[in-house]
């Protein structure tokens, strides 16, 4: 198993899903967007192609130029149905890429808040009814055409989708460690301004552990569904 993971940033990589890739002996690679000499790959070679969060928007293409060949290079998956899982930016990228709309969320959502599965879903990837996940976003996209809505939260409608069989995104995080939940607070603090939609950070490291294991169960069922042949 090949798979080509998307960093924007040094402390969003893949949390549980190294796990998960680890014990089934994949090869994995890496284009780092804030290394200077980050290089993108052929596509076509991969089983699975990941891309991960960051901070910045889909949308800043004149300061972030980069963004334009990495849409370039999600479309060019996706039309060689190679696997393809967005992660928060990750899937707002692959929404941009196919020609959706990427737009400020009404509020900033982060913290832990549960996500539910969208009645709309059948055939599709098996969202759980209900599940508490890590957000992290002030920004939302819109469903690119022929995408099916998995899931939604209160705070934002467009949590997760799919198109065709191989490709999801996701706009929550299920694959959170404590790690970098820890990383993210510290990265992050001035994006904790209280509102209705926002923890505190005393409140979003003290979650339970189980809530992390739930989230981290669900991107291994992902992943499996993902790279089902």
């Amino acid at each position: 198993m090949r798979v080509h993971v998307l960093q924007h940033v040094p402390f969003e990589d893949i949390g549980s899903m190294a796990g998960w890739f680890r014990d089934r002996g994949a090869q994995l690679s890496y284009t780092r967007f804030y290394e200077a000499d980050a290089r993108l790959p052929a596509p076509e070679g991969f089983d699975l192609i990941v891309a991960m969060g960051g901070p910045m928007s889909v949308n800043d293409e004149a300061t972030l130029p980069w963004l334009v060949e990495e849409k370039r290079f999600l479309r060019t998956a996706i039309a060689a149905n190679v696997a393809v899982l967005g992660v928060c930016l990750g899937a707002q990228l692959i929404a941009s890429a196919l020609g959706a709309a990427v737009h400020p969320n009404d509020e900033a959502e982060i913290g832990w808040f549960p996500v539910r599965r969208a009645s709309a879903a059948e055939g599709c990837f098996r969202f759980p009814d209900e599940l508490t996940l890590l957000h992290w976003h002030g920004e939302t996209f819109e469903l690119p055409e022929g995408a099916v809505l998995l899931a939604s939260s209160e705070a934002c409608r467009h949590q997760a989708f799919q198109l065709g069989r191989r490709v999801i995104g996701l706009q929550c995080h299920p694959e959170m460690t404590e790690t970098i939940v820890a990383d993210l607070l510290a990265e992050f603090a001035d994006d904790l301004a209280p509102a209705r939609w926002v923890q505190a950070p005393a409140e979003m490291a003290g979650v339970a552990v189980a809530s992390y294991l739930a989230g981290q169960s669900l991107m291994a069922e992902i992943l499996a569904y993902l790279l089902k042949k």
